[in-house]
């Protein structure tokens, strides 16, 4: 119980913290609630409508002669796509003659094929009517490989007249991995008028009544084995899905269902009436705006969205109430519940402060509600300052009052312990609890979108409710962690090994102020032994905010100051916003304007303008790609002027943050390029712009180096892993945004986002010693490793503590660098497997129950345990370990955690002084170090490895090691690489230490010469009983070593191997 009382001790401490800190909040007014938000408003209050699926209309497709007219159909139709790309113009007027006049675009039920639709066809299909309509829905379900299915459900486009009658823009090809998922090898439509489908019906429904009311698919990639059974019941609609293993071990009970509280809801898009005038949101601003300013004249607009004057003052922030919690104010609540009782405010035309959004098709919102059956565990739908572990948002003792939300916005100044929307969305939920496993959800949607969370005994019901798009789901049913990531990697990829560089410590302040500051900074950290690989500048270092450029009074010589610090074995960064200064002198601006590049206004006839760091500005439209190719352009060296190979790019601002826009983001009735709407889009334009820089980076040099991108980027949509690097913004020197950065990292990481941080120290305020120990030592242990701080804070850099902390400072950044080649491997083996590099305790302890809520410590890969420590004053804490394995101190090397019971927990105080983070190494592992003290990583990298091994119950450990250029692809495009793998037997009276390598093609030819710069310098073994009696390397000499009995460990000094060859040590014992 002792574990158990310090999660919620924990859970605790976040939520007064993060109340504590009033000093620094949001201005809420900038903000809308779901109360605020018409699409909210209506569908979380109102009864959906109920929905049938029309039992004639159902139709099943073979997967033969049809996957490959569907193929056909998708060349054609992305061929056209691509053809009006390049020509800027709308994609719909290209494919208009296509879908209206070419029989062969007809798709399921006599509608016309969706053009934006990528991967296989549907398995099945059919009409949806809703009892409040008399428009017909389209339904479909794609049975896939691995056991997953897809659902959407449209308009029936095509209908000559109505609104519908272009299909809504979805954004598969810019979102899911060409190729990345295959229909399922074989499927069969389970129909109650057969005796096999009446069987299995009556299995799943439970009776033989009104079996005629289900049908269902069953489907999977090995015919004979099991695979998954999709069962749907027509009226109401309701979708489950089962695991056909599950079901025929009796276990009848479905992991996944949509629909079944009958919150599902379509509605189809009108015209509106032409009647009434509407305001422009660049128009001169209404009564209520004007007294809001006080007649003052503004000239400009802060990250904060409040008015800057004239006179030089600043609109203040307005008071407000905070209400974070369900319970805690029922009145206001109350009214907040007759509000929504005027359920058409807002559906043809929607204000917010000061701006007005037109709506033009009116209501066309879309929403549903997904059960997880039996579990009381549901994670992801990041980002949000908030635990890992959802909490319930409806209900009876409801833990929030707002739905999660999901709308990518530049919240400055962000509070904790909310559900408000931050800097990016990633819509996946997943589930998992001990009777039913891992399940999720993939809800395929950019626009905006709130998810409520409820639960109650029969498990958990998410709810969904978007904005616009469609009803677009993927179903993956696990059946456990690294099965469900498998799945959901296909569909949206996997992030890809960063260069070793990054995977070092990054130094950021806004702002550097010159060549001399950025020298003075190296150079303490050259003087001090201080280990640190990029040095960052923020927008001061530009010509006045154009970005691309830089200020040749205080940067007159970049190209030199980067060279300098390439020399010691230092990278550079520098910031690339999206936001364009509209200065015709401005030679990115005056050829985005000339080539037609710029998000437009409503009407999609003027560049649109807004205003951020630069003062007015324009937006490139990254959904275009003709967009993207320009912008990856402006990354090479002959238009970059001033960059080299060693400058490396961070995108900020890219929510798009728009400082005079509704909350401080675009307007959501821009056009983009090809006609649509900012609302179907919003969410991935963050990702757009990260994916067109790192383009940028891959394709600036002429040569063949193939080096691979850094980019970090704050938005983030599903997908983003592929790209680059995350940090969670910006965020306060304090000890609650410490506390709450593990599990805001960990939610990003369940949603797939691996490369992750928090910047170390916080960016607003200032952290004192203590505080910047704490962080610094936690900051060593997630992905991405980075100090940063506002230009008002005091300089942070290590040494601006004393003496004293320095120290402890750079021995927690040294921690970091010894275990880079663990790091390193972990990313590889995450590029292969899909899974996070940094995992909540259940993911490799699925079967005990109490790791499903614990988020204040977490495993690195497989094989370390890490606990921050998170509060001032702390000289102790609890550690809950997994008795599935035994563990070591990875310090000490002491075993620490001797219990062994499978599926349970046993907690340990533990000592964490202030030069001491909590560090765990798992029994049964191999960890690879470097442990020669470098400045840079690139100063280490022939450097030897010290291997730990740790033993497990059975005297037995293993672990791998992937070594390759550390900089380029050519460990994937020429199999430049090698993969060591270790082994450790020490379980009778001979044991042994062994390698066995696997080398890329690429490598083959070098191998003898590779191999001397990769040696293995010493091997620690922990866990050992008795002092050898002998050690040495089979065929040749005797080793050296020391056995320590106090920890049991054994030390073999130069053994004088390689990591790159087969070899094998052996070890007598008696």
């Amino acid at each position: 119980m002792g574990a158990l009382r310090l999660y919620h001790h924990y859970q605790y401490y976040v939520l007064v913290l993060a109340l504590a800190c009033s000093a620094m909040a949001v201005d809420r007014s900038k903000f809308r609630t779901c109360q605020q938000t018409s699409f909210c408003r209506r569908h979380r209050e109102a009864t959906a409508p109920r929905i049938r699926l029309l039992p004639d209309s159902v139709t099943f497709h073979a997967n033969d002669a049809n996957d490959e007219q569907h193929a056909e159909q998708q060349r054609r139709l992305q061929e056209e796509h691509q053809a009006a790309e390049k020509a800027g113009g709308s994609v719909w007027k290209s494919l208009q003659r296509r879908l209206l006049g070419d029989a062969n675009t007809n798709g399921a039920n006599g509608g016309l094929v969706d053009p934006y639709v990528r991967g296989p066809p549907p398995t099945l299909s059919g009409r949806l009517v809703q009892s409040n309509s008399n428009h017909e829905l389209q339904f479909t379900v794609s049975a896939l490989n691995d056991g997953m299915a897809r659902m959407r459900v449209t308009e029936i486009y095509g209908q000559a007249g109505t609104a519908y009658e272009q299909a809504r823009v979805t954004y598969d090809e810019l979102v899911l991995v060409e190729g990345g998922t295959q229909a399922a090898n074989h499927a069969i439509w389970i129909k109650p008028d057969e005796e096999n489908g009446r069987s299995i019906l009556h299995k799943l429904a439970g009776s033989d009544e009104n079996l005629g009311n289900y049908m269902g698919l069953e489907y999977g990639d090995i015919p004979g084995k099991p695979g998954t059974i999709l069962l749907i019941q027509l009226d109401p609609f309701v979708v489950k899905l089962f695991r056909q293993a599950d079901v025929d071990s009796g276990q009848i009970k479905p992991i996944i269902e949509l629909g079944a509280q009958q919150l599902m809801h379509f509605e189809v898009r009108r015209y509106k009436d032409q009647g009434g005038v509407e305001q422009r949101l660049d128009e001169a601003p209404n009564e209520d705006e004007a007294s809001q300013h006080h007649g003052k004249k503004i000239v400009g607009y802060w990250e904060d969205g409040l008015a800057i004057y004239e006179d030089g003052s600043r609109e203040e922030k307005k008071e407000h109430l905070v209400e974070k919690h369900a319970g805690e104010n029922e009145e206001h609540q109350g009214e907040h519940r007759k509000l929504s009782e005027a359920n058409d405010e807002g559906v043809w035309e929607e204000k917010f402060g000061a701006h007005t959004d037109s709506k033009p098709f009116g209501p066309m919102s879309v929403g549903a509600d997904v059960h997880f059956p039996q579990s009381q565990h549901v994670y992801g739908i990041p980002e949000h300052a908030s635990s890992a572990t959802l909490k319930t948002t409806r209900g009876d003792g409801a833990y929030y009052k707002e739905p999660y939300r999901l709308y990518n916005l530049d919240v400055f100044e962000y509070e904790l312990d909310e559900t408000m929307a931050l800097y990016g969305s990633i819509p996946l939920l997943v589930s998992h609890s001990i009777d039913t496993g891992t399940s999720g959800l993939f809800y395929f949607n950019p626009s905006e979108t709130f998810v409520d969370i409820m639960q109650d005994a029969s498990g958990t019901t998410s709810h969904w409710i978007s904005e616009s798009g469609v009803l677009d789901v993927f179903f993956l049913p696990g059946p456990d962690p690294e099965t469900l990531y498998r799945q959901y990697a296909q569909l949206t990829g996997k992030t890809p090994l960063p260069p070793m560089f990054s995977l070092g410590y990054h130094q950021c302040r806004w702002n550097y102020k010159d060549e001399n500051d950025v020298y003075q900074v190296h150079g303490k950290f050259e003087e001090l032994d201080y280990p640190y690989d990029v040095l960052w500048l923020d927008i001061e270092h530009t010509d006045g905010k154009r970005y691309f450029t830089w200020d040749k009074a205080t940067f007159p010589e970049p190209m030199i100051m980067q060279e300098k610090l390439a020399s010691q074995g230092r990278r550079m960064v520098t910031i690339v916003d999206p936001h364009i200064k509209r200065d015709d002198n401005y030679y990115i601006h005056k050829e985005a304007t000339q080539m037609g590049l710029y998000i437009k206004d409503k009407d999609g006839s003027k560049d649109y303008d807004g205003w951020c760091w630069p003062g007015a500005s324009s937006y490139l439209d990254f959904t275009a790609e003709k967009v993207r190719s320009w912008w990856a352009e402006q990354f090479k060296y002959n238009r970059y002027q001033g960059s080299t190979s060693t400058l490396f790019t961070w995108n900020d601002m890219n929510e798009p943050s728009v400082f005079n826009g509704p909350e401080v983001t675009m307007q959501k009735d821009l056009k983009n390029l090809a006609g649509h709407e900012h609302r179907e889009w919003h969410n991935l334009y963050g990702m757009l712009f990260h994916r067109a820089t790192a383009e940028g980076q891959m394709k600036r040099s002429d040569s063949n180096e193939e080096v691979r991108p850094f980019v970090l980027s704050r938005s983030f949509f599903a997908g983003s892993q592929r790209y680059g690097a995350i940090w969670t913004g910006d965020n306060t020197a304090d000890w609650g945004h410490l506390v709450i950065a593990t599990p805001m990292l960990l939610s990003l990481n369940l949603a797939a986002l691996s490369f992750v941080g928090a910047d170390v120290g916080g960016f607003f305020g200032d952290a004192d010693a203590e505080l910047m120990t704490r962080w610094m030592q936690a900051g060593a242990y997630q992905p991405f490793f980075r100090g940063h701080a506002h230009h008002d804070s005091k300089r942070r850099e290590p040494w601006m503590f004393g003496d004293e902390t320095m120290h402890r400072l750079r021995r927690a950044t040294m921690e970091r660098y010894a275990l880079l080649p663990f790091w390193y491997t972990v990313f590889r083996e995450a590029e292969r497997s899909g899974m996070p590099v940094m995992r909540m305790m259940w993911m490799h302890y699925p079967k005990t129950d109490h790791f499903l809520g614990i988020e204040d410590q977490y495993l690195i890969g497989s094989d370390l345990l890490v606990k921050p420590i998170t509060a001032a004053g702390v000289t102790e804490c609890e550690v809950v370990f997994p008795t599935d394995d035994l563990w070591y101190d990875a310090e000490t090397l002491v075993k620490v955690a001797t219990s062994l019971q499978p599926s349970s927990m046993e907690v340990i105080r533990v000592s964490a002084p202030i030069d001491k983070i909590p560090v765990y190494q798992r029994g049964g592992s191999i960890i690879p170090r470097k442990l020669r003290l470098r400045r840079s990583t690139l100063l280490m990298k022939s450097d030897p490895y010290t291997l730990f091994v740790a033993l497990d119950s059975a005297k037995q450990a293993k672990g791998t090691l992937h070594m390759d250029d550390e900089e380029t692809l050519g460990y994937i495009k020429l199999y430049e690489y090698c993969n060591s793998n270790f082994t450790a037997d020490m379980h009778g009276s001979d044991g042994t230490i062994s390698n066995a390598v696997k080398v890329g093609s690429g490598w083959t030819e070098f191998l003898d010469k590779l191999a001397g710069d990769r040696t293995i310098e010493r091997i620690v073994v922990m866990g050992v009983d008795a002092h050898p009696k002998s050690i040495k390397l089979e065929g040749g000499r005797a080793l050296d070593f020391t056995y320590a009995s106090h920890t049991s460990s054994v030390v073999i000094r130069k053994p004088d191997v390689s990591a790159m060859a087969d070899w094998i040590i052996s070890i007598k014992m008696v």
